[in-house]
């Protein structure tokens, strides 16, 4: 869709019209009867349907039943930290970092924000008969698989290391998500990927997971209970690796013994994509001889919906004997109670969510939870008194691949910005007194691509104006009046499903980009012009390039309009350093995915290291913006370069060629403030070392320019905690592949790391005192409320985290400490608070060596503080020993 800037859309398949629509005098058929209990509805409709209509409707892409007035139903929608792949929508920090706010209400909120524009986009793509993939009421997140390894690409979508943190934060995003009312869905919430998931990415649909008992009942599993027994959840999604010899969307343990009789779980489950034909494809688990045994062995197992056409195969199942009509409909009949739990068949005026407009999306007060959340997300790990910057500060040097990278601030998996502020353009506004000089200083490494920096390009040879003059044409063709002109610091976008400017429509337009070029010395350049992300892709995208009026690249998407790879490579070599013209012209034609466009390039680190230089020595500070970028790690990713590979990392430090830029610049003398955005830890341990001050942002959204300018500034006072530990280095670490939790997290790694897990500075102190607990003997099963009083010691207003820790009776498996307590709270200086946590029976609980839960007798200890240090600390006992439902 088009956010705030319009929409278009394509008609798929007939015009349904929801709730009834009977004729005068018509009588409803029972599925048609809202007075009728939800499941008497769903078996008059379930049987209804031939064979194979009901087999239809067990997959992604559910077919429509004309007959019966159902319509086409896509269950793939993603929402991890905004509504993704379908237009422009609030972009909310990546998962990891929205963790760092330790803020489970918040989350609520954000949930919240998400299933409110996830409905808007809904109701308007029903009005216009729009059925596609990203534009339905099933959202495939949040992701709480423990990020138990920082190698692993995909941790920035989880919630950290923690269970307890997991569970917390993941009950309250999908409480958001799935609304308040008491009879109708808001959308699906669906928790990821069930279970013991968490790479490597490159054996993910091979691997077999063996964790002990312990380690599953105690890391693996508790985020997903919570999130089905307390958060509701009406889906889930299983994962594509096995767990103890079964693939995890046929296991017994997991789906049957599990979550549908130990957990009492009423709802779907879905499979993760091609997880099913993982169960017989090469590679796969060779569980299965066929398409159709698996099929069977999934659905048998629980498994309700595969995403994939594997379940397709059941009618050639049932024709073989492996399976019954009434094995379909076990699944066919949870599709349908959650279709009817969303509203989709009752008449939309008593459904209230139908009446979300689309003026939610992109919203003005969504924007500003996007900014607030960015703002508690930041954490600060190292200040020597250089933050927050003195406001008279007359010179500031902006250097570092992530300085001017979209990319860095949305993650994967995410929505799409309409007003990304990126973090140069954050510092130039907030210190608008300031003089601000950029430059890119480095690559993320050597060999990768990266964004273009706006230092090569000028409007024309003559002006001093960083950029490209940019016209925008409502055609696909950039030819005669455009309806936009402006100027374009970089071409570096991403409109996917969405209009680049006003009056600019979203299913065909061109953009032409015309000034200069001018390299940093004479050589050759390796450039690359690159389209946006799509999946699945269906647009017909162009575009060439002209360097003093000769064509030196161009591309168009193949005629069936499915394009895997959505760049090319050309190499400029330029003979001098002055300025040449330069022509970009790119056409879209498409109006659901894949609009957008970069020029990228290939710079050596030594291309780039002298204007950071320069910078510098002309600076008062150094403000350095290194980490890593989500063209480095992420899903299954065709990267190999050193320290990467395939999405994972095989290496936690930050990559050679920007901790050479970071020592280059600090020799100048200069003060440096390094600012990571990243989606997983770094073994900053240079940066620790001699740099003046660390920010982790993570990839803070699309405010996260803003935020953090603010923080810098100190209009935002940072509060933001680890939730994952920082190690030094991979000799840290077990094997990557190893899903034993010893010697991981911070709940059983007995060494020093370099951040803990939990960590977070301020601009103020605080001071815990008063701490009281409700019993020092306490009977196994009764909960503990623990009381302390905390005080902002310090001069100015700031957030603290309180965190409550729990040291069990040391066994052969007990944690060194445990999160058990946590709240986020504001504190005006000199102002008191007094804060009380309540640690019930499942906090106070162990997992035992063969995977049982009790409350053990024993001294304990409790520790209240701002990180797992410091703070107050108190013993009590219990006696007893009661078993805890695990």
């Amino acid at each position: 869709m088009g956010g705030a800037r319009g929409a278009a859309w394509v008609v798929a398949g007939a015009c349904w019209v929801l709730g009834l629509g009977l004729a005068d005098g018509q009588r409803a058929l029972p599925y048609q009867d809202q007075a009728l209990p939800t499941d008497q509805r769903v078996a008059d409709l379930a049987s209804r349907m031939t064979l194979d209509e009901k087999i239809s409707q067990l997959t992604h892409e559910s077919a429509a039943i004309p007959r019966l007035g159902v319509p086409a139903y896509n269950w793939w929608s993603e929402g991890l930290h905004g509504v993704a792949r379908s237009g422009f929508a609030t972009l909310f920090p990546q998962a990891i970092g929205m963790a760092a706010t330790w803020n489970a209400p918040l989350l609520g909120q954000v949930g919240t924000v998400i299933s409110t524009e996830a409905r808007a986009k809904y109701n308007e793509a029903m009005r216009h008969d729009l059925h596609s993939i990203y534009y339905g009421l099933s959202f495939w997140s949040p992701n709480i698989n423990i990020f138990r390894d920082p190698r692993w690409g995909r941790g920035q979508e989880t919630y950290g290391e923690d269970p307890y943190l997991t569970s917390r934060l993941g009950v309250a995003f999908v409480e958001g998500l799935q609304g308040t009312d008491a009879k109708y869905l808001k959308v699906i919430a669906t928790p990821k990927h069930f279970a013991v998931h968490s790479g490597p990415e490159s054996t993910r649909h091979t691997a077999n997971v063996e964790p002990s008992p312990h380690d599953l009942w105690d890391t693996y599993l508790p985020a997903f209970r919570a999130t089905i027994t307390e958060g509701k959840a009406d889906s889930i999604m299983c994962a594509y690796n096995a767990v103890d010899g079964d693939p995890a969307c046929a296991s017994k343990l997991l789906l049957g013994d599990t979550l549908r009789r130990d957990w009492g779980f009423q709802g779907f489950v879905t499979s993760d994509c091609g997880a099913i034909d993982d169960f017989y494809d090469n590679p796969g688990h060779h569980a299965s001889a066929d398409a159709e045994t698996a099929a069977v062995a999934a659905i048998k197992a629980g498994t309700d919906t595969s995403c994939g056409d594997t379940f397709r195969s059941m009618a050639g199942a049932i024709k073989r004997g492996l399976a019954t009509e009434a094995d379909v409909d076990v699944p066919l009949k949870r599709l349908l109670t959650a279709r009817f739990r969303l509203g989709m068949f009752d008449d939309q005026a008593k459904v209230a969510y139908a009446s979300i407009p689309f003026s939610e999306v992109d919203s003005a007060a969504h924007r500003d939870l996007a900014l607030k959340t960015a703002r508690e997300s930041m954490v600060l790990l190292k200040n020597d008194g250089v933050l927050p910057l003195q406001s008279g500060v007359k010179t500031i040097a902006v250097i570092g691949p992530n300085a001017a990278s979209l990319i860095a601030l949305e993650g994967n998996y995410n929505a799409i910005p309409s007003k990304p502020v990126l973090p140069v353009d954050g510092i130039e506004s907030e210190f608008s007194g300031a003089k601000v000089l950029y430059a890119q200083g480095s690559p993320y490494a050597e060999g990768l691509a990266m964004p273009a920096p706006r230092t090569l390009f000028h409007p024309d040879a003559e002006s001093e104006t960083e950029g490209l003059k940019a016209e925008y044409f409502a055609k696909p063709d950039p030819t005669g009046k455009p309806v936009v002109t402006r100027v374009d610091k970089q071409i570096d976008f991403d409109w996917s499903g969405g209009s680049p400017a006003a009056g600019v429509p979203l299913e065909a337009f061109a953009v032409r980009w015309t000034g200069t070029i001018g390299v940093p010395t004479p050589g050759a350049y390796t450039f690359r012009t690159r389209v946006a992300f799509c999946y699945p892709c269906g647009e017909s995208e162009a575009f060439s390039v002209f360097v003093d009026g000769k064509q030196v690249s161009a591309f168009v998407t193949p005629p069936s309009g499915s394009h895997d790879s959505l760049s090319k490579d050309f190499t400029l070599n330029l003979t001098d350093s002055r300025r040449h013209a330069l022509r970009v012209e790119y056409v879209h034609k498409g109006p659901l995915f894949g609009a957008g466009v970069s020029l990228d390039w290939i710079p050596k680190a030594g291309d780039l290291l002298p204007g950071a230089l320069a910078a510098a020595e002309k600076a008062n500070v150094v403000l350095a913006f290194v980490g890593l970028s989500p063209a480095l790690e992420g899903e299954e990713m065709p990267v190999h370069v050193p320290g990467f590979s395939g999405g994972d990392r095989t290496d936690v430090k930050l990559p050679e060629a920007q901790e050479k830029m970071l020592e280059a610049v600090a020799a100048t003398g200069k003060p440096m403030v390094v600012v990571l955005l990243n989606g997983s830890a770094l073994a900053v341990n240079w940066a620790k070392e001699h740099a003046a001050g660390i920010l982790e942002a993570w990839y803070p959204g699309e405010a996260g320019g803003t935020a953090i300018a603010e923080t810098l500034s100190g209009k935002n006072n940072p509060a933001g905690r680890l939730p994952v530990t920082f190690y030094t280095g991979v000799e840290q670490l077990p094997a990557f592949d190893d899903y034993g939790m010893k010697d991981r997290t911070y709940r059983y790694f007995k060494g020093k790391p370099l951040f803990e897990f939990g960590d977070g500075l301020s601009y103020t102190t605080f001071g815990y005192s008063g701490l009281r607990l409700s019993a020092r003997k306490l009977k196994a099963g009764d909960a503990l409320t623990v009381k302390v009083s905390v005080k902002n010691t310090g001069k100015v207003a700031g957030d603290e985290v309180a965190e409550v820790y729990l040291t069990p009776p040391e066994t052969n498996v007990s944690a060194v400490r445990e999160l058990v307590g946590f709240k986020r709270v504001h504190l005006e200086a000199g102002e008191s608070r007094r804060l009380s946590f309540v640690v019930d029976a499942r906090g106070l609980s162990q997992v035992d060596e063969g995977g049982a839960r009790h409350v053990e007798s024993g001294e304990y200890g409790v520790r209240v503080a701002g990180s797992q240090v410091g703070g107050v600390a108190e013993a009590f006992a219990v006696t007893g020993r009661v078993m805890v439902a695990r």
